[in-house]
């Protein structure tokens, strides 16, 4: 893992905000508040340059069927296509692994991105309902064009 890939801390939730909301103010994201942020900072993993938050990812647990979601995952404009991306996502599937969990899906607007990092496409009715809450806080819900894309990880 590159050294510049770290878990989260409290201190990088604001600049982790500003990153995921600069995204979902052009619709390609769910917003998170900062106290949501807070909440589930032990989700996140960031990429820092200059201790500057560059990228981040979160693996969240869904609490059944040894179910986890890649949400979040934003990386800074000036910064994509270098592999930061592919590198927090592979982070968050490392931790996976090792949390003995099997399966990992993701919503997203990018599944050629999720593809080439082994996820398949599933219809989103194959998932768990818990996965609608946040959702249902979305302005496009329920006409969300996001794609699921899903992987079993290997033990």
């Amino acid at each position: 893992m590159p050294n510049n890939i770290i878990k989260a801390r409290i201190s990088d939730a604001k600049q982790m905000q500003s990153l995921i909301n600069f995204y979902a103010s052009k619709d390609l994201m769910i917003s998170r508040s900062l106290n949501e942020i807070y909440e589930n900072i032990r989700d996140y993993w960031v990429y820092k340059e200059n201790n500057k938050i560059i990228g981040c990812c979160g693996l969240h647990i869904i609490g059944w069927d040894n179910l986890a979601e890649i949400k979040s995952l934003a990386v800074a404009k000036t910064k994509q296509k270098k592999g930061i991306g592919k590198n927090l996502v592979e982070a968050c599937l490392r931790e996976a692994r090792t949390l003995k969990l099997k399966k990992i899906f993701a919503l997203t607007y990018s599944p050629g991105f999720f593809k080439k990092l082994g996820f398949k496409r599933i219809p989103k009715s194959k998932l768990p309902h818990k996965i609608w809450a946040e959702c249902c806080n979305c302005p496009k819900f329920p006409n969300c064009n996001e794609e699921a894309m899903i992987v079993t990880l290997n033990r």
